[in-house]
Order: structure tokens, then C-alpha cells, then sequence
């Protein structure tokens, strides 16, 4: 069957890529999962790229675009923006070729990033840290890349970029001996998914292939609904590698026009898939390398026995985050719980609300309390969590019979936020 050649980029361009990463790039493994594949019904790989040369994917599109640089351009240098994993893409081809760069990050990028960025560029990179978002960090480059004549090297936005972040695609197939029949990819700006159909829909196009956003980031289905790419009012930054505010001028037709589906997961659930990937499957996966498994029986439902391959997009991540990511899986799942409780100022009052309100197996994992003298009650902020979501509806009616004045603090809520 005849493929249909996507717009800006051909499988042509893919493979001249490949060829340039080739000794340069880690072929990395594809790897079956046996809990994903009891899950799903079906045979789910992973498509390691946790363990590429800079532990992301992200290298293979900076390469690519770098190398192709003549000698007099890339001797005025490069300039970069990026959440973290694009940054330590290009620190790595500057180190490889012998280029300099400057490479520009917003303050939510993780301080691991940040070191491994510097340690991967050596004396060749200089990070700048700047801005709130990846926006502030992009416009901060692209001031340098005018104000010294540097070339700026797109995090996702660029066909060069695009064809080595499509190589993943040809190393899947090449692995598995065949195409599968679902390919999902995580989707920040872009650049792997429309990498992945360029290539895939002229020489594999019966595979599915989705997309999956993080449901706080997803700049991709608004720019699908308005028919071009469009800034979104609010980006949550925690799924740092996918935190993008508008789709990328290059990868929206390309995706739009390539037939894949597009679907989005909430923090929470990536946030549990980590979880999972680490304690059941040993891999320490960021946030955006959780992306697209987590997709797997939330969002997207497959064939029985189906060949299905997840690509694990990146493991840059910071250690020091896993208290936060335990937290939103517990509120994801239904099992943690927050409310402002108004005790009475006498002595037993905390005691009668173990004893009459929490259940057996219930756990306060969070208690603030404020003595006010000058009122008869004193509010207290408590954290509850429960052994399964069926036993809420039970704590619920407990609180509401008990003489305390008792106020959820529902998700989403301002000062829910503030806990998390």
C-alpha cells in the first residue's frame, strides 16, 4: 500500500538522519512489558529512550539539525531554549562537533537538568537560567541568536529537528521485525510525533499512531480545534518535557494532515504510571517519559493481542520530586483527601474525632492546627487518606454527622493548589 508523504518532511529525510546519528546516538532497547501487556490484553513494548546517550530523545533532533551547520555558521555558535532534555541534546552535539552554545532554561527546570546540561556541554555550553516558562527561555534565545548572529536551534519547530526525532520510528520497526499496530508518543511541542508520521505513514501506514498531551499542557488539540496553532491561556509546568504553551508552525500541519488521533492525560495518571514504571517495571521515568503508557486503559483502548509500543520519551528526573508525585497519584486515585475542620476550643476534641470519625483503616497525613484563644473554635488543615476510594463516601457522612464544622478542599480549588 502506498503511504501518503506528510507536508515539510518525507521518510526520505528520516532515514538521511539516521545515517547521520548512526555511532553518535544509542540504538536504544525495545522492551516488552509484561504488566502493561496483562493489562491492555495485548503485546506492549517500550521504547526505551530513557536510556539514550542523554537519557531523552531529544538528542537525535540536535544532532541532526547541529551537524548539517557549515563550518562558518556553526563557528558563530548556537543558541537554545528548552525545559531541560533539548538543552542537554544540544550540550551534547556542541561537546561532539566542537561547537559553543548558550543554552537558555526557565526556573521550573529541574536542577538535575540543569547540571547534567552542564556537565554534558562541558567548556563548550554556558546555561542561562530565565524566565517562568518556556516561552520566557525561547524568547530570551532568540534575542541572543539576533543580538550575536548564532543560530538558534529549535527545540521541536524545524524539519531538521523533526526528521532526527522520526528515527525512533525506523529503529521500532527495524527492533520488532515488522510495523506495530498502535504507536503511542508523547506530544509537547511536536517534533517526535511529527518525526514518527513522517516517516511512518509512507512506509508503515496502517499503524495507529497517537499522540498523548498532558491534560494542563495541551497545546496541540487547541491548536487542532482553532485550524492553527494557538497560545494557551494557562500551562502547568509539571510534566516539564512536555510544557508547551502553542504547537510548532512545522509540526501542526504535519500532524494535522497525517491521520493520527490525539488524546491527553491528567497529571495525576502520569504521576501513577511513574510510580508503576519504577516499582513494577524498575525504570525511572520524568513525567513526560510516563506520558504515553499512562495513556494505555485511561484513554486509549486496543485490539486483543495487538502489538502496541509505548515510547518512553525520557528519565531526566529530579529525585527530590517523588514526594510530589506520590501526592498527586493519592488525589489521582481517589485515596487522599483535604479538609479545613473547625475544632471546638475544649480538651477531648481532637480524641472524639479519631475515635467517631476516622474509620479503622483511614491515616491523617497532614494536621495544621491554630489555637485561636479569642474564638471557640480553632480551625485545623487535615490530610486523610483512605485504604480505597469506596470508603470516601463513608468518611463523608461521618464528618457531615459530627458537631464540627467541616469544609472540603475539592481539587482544583485555590488553596488545594497551594498543598500541592
Amino acid at each position: 500500500m502506498q503511504g501518503v508523504r506528510t507536508a515539510g518532511v518525507s521518510a526520505d529525510l528520516v532515514d538521511q538522519a539516521a545515517e547521520r546519528l548512526s555511532g553518535v546516538v544509542t540504538r536504544t532497547p525495545l522492551e516488552p512489558s509484561s504488566r502493561l501487556s496483562a493489562q491492555m490484553n495485548a503485546r506492549v513494548w517500550l521504547k526505551r529512550e530513557d536510556l539514550q546517550t542523554v537519557r531523552s530523545y531529544k538528542v537525535r533532533g540536535a544532532y541532526n539539525f547541529i551537524v548539517q551547520l557549515d563550518e562558518e555558521v556553526r563557528a558563530r555558535g548556537v543558541v537554545c531554549a528548552s525545559a531541560g532534555n533539548h538543552a542537554q541534546g544540544v550540550a551534547y552535539a556542541c561537546r561532539r562537533l566542537g561547537a559553543n552554545g548558550r543554552v537558555f532554561v526557565p526556573r521550573t527546570t529541574p536542577r538535575q537538568k540543569r547540571e547534567r546540561i552542564a556537565t554534558l556541554g562541558g567548556a563548550h555550553v554556558e546555561v542561562i537560567v530565565t524566565g517562568d516558562s518556556y516561552e520566557d527561555a525561547s524568547a530570551e534565545a532568540k534575542r541572543e541568536a539576533e543580538r550575536t548572529g548564532a543560530t538558534l536551534v529549535p527545540a521541536f519547530d524545524d524539519p531538521r529537528t523533526v526528521a532526527g526525532q522520526g528515527t525512533v520510528a525506523s529503529e521500532i520497526v527495524a527492533q520488532l521485525g515488522f510495523a506495530p499496530d498502535v504507536l503511542v508518543v508523547p506530544v509537547g511541542g511536536g517534533g517526535l510525533l511529527a518525526g514518527i508520521v513522517s516517516w511512518m505513514r509512507e512506509r508503515h501506514p496502517s499503524t495507529r499512531i497517537i499522540g498523548v498531551e498532558p491534560a494542563g499542557a495541551a497545546c496541540l488539540a487547541a491548536a487542532i480545534e482553532a485550524g492553527e496553532p494557538v497560545r494557551i491561556e494557562t500551562v502547568d509546568s509539571f510534566v516539564d518535557g512536555a510544557a508547551v504553551a502553542i504547537a510548532g508552525s512545522v509540526t501542526y500541519p504535519i500532524i494535522r494532515d497525517s491521520g493520527a488521533e490525539l488524546t491527553s492525560v491528567e497529571e495525576g495518571g502520569v504521576c501513577t504510571e511513574m510510580l508503576e514504571l519504577y516499582q513494577s517495571d524498575g525504570i525511572i521515568a520524568e513525567p513526560a517519559g510516563a506520558l504515553a503508557s499512562a495513556a494505555l486503559g485511561a484513554t486509549i483502548e486496543v485490539g486483543p493481542q495487538e502489538t502496541v509500543v509505548c515510547v518512553v520519551s525520557g528519565g531526566n528526573n529530579d529525585v527530590s520530586r517523588y514526594s510530589e508525585i506520590l501526592e498527586r497519584s493519592l488525589v489521582h486515585k481517589g485515596l487522599k483527601h483535604y479538609f479545613l475542620v473547625g475544632f471546638p476550643q475544649e480538651p477531648g476534641a481532637l480524641r472524639r474525632f479519631l475515635d467517631e470519625v476516622l474509620g479503622p483503616e483511614d491515616d491523617i497525613t497532614l494536621f495544621e492546627y491554630v489555637k485561636r484563644n479569642s474564638r471557640e473554635t480553632g480551625p485545623a488543615l487535615i490530610g486523610i487518606e483512605i485504604e480505597r476510594p469506596a470508603d470516601l463516601p463513608g468518611l463523608l457522612d461521618r464528618l457531615d454527622a459530627s458537631p464540627l464544622q467541616v469544609e472540603r478542599v475539592e481539587p482544583g480549588s485555590p488553596l488545594f493548589h497551594f498543598l500541592l
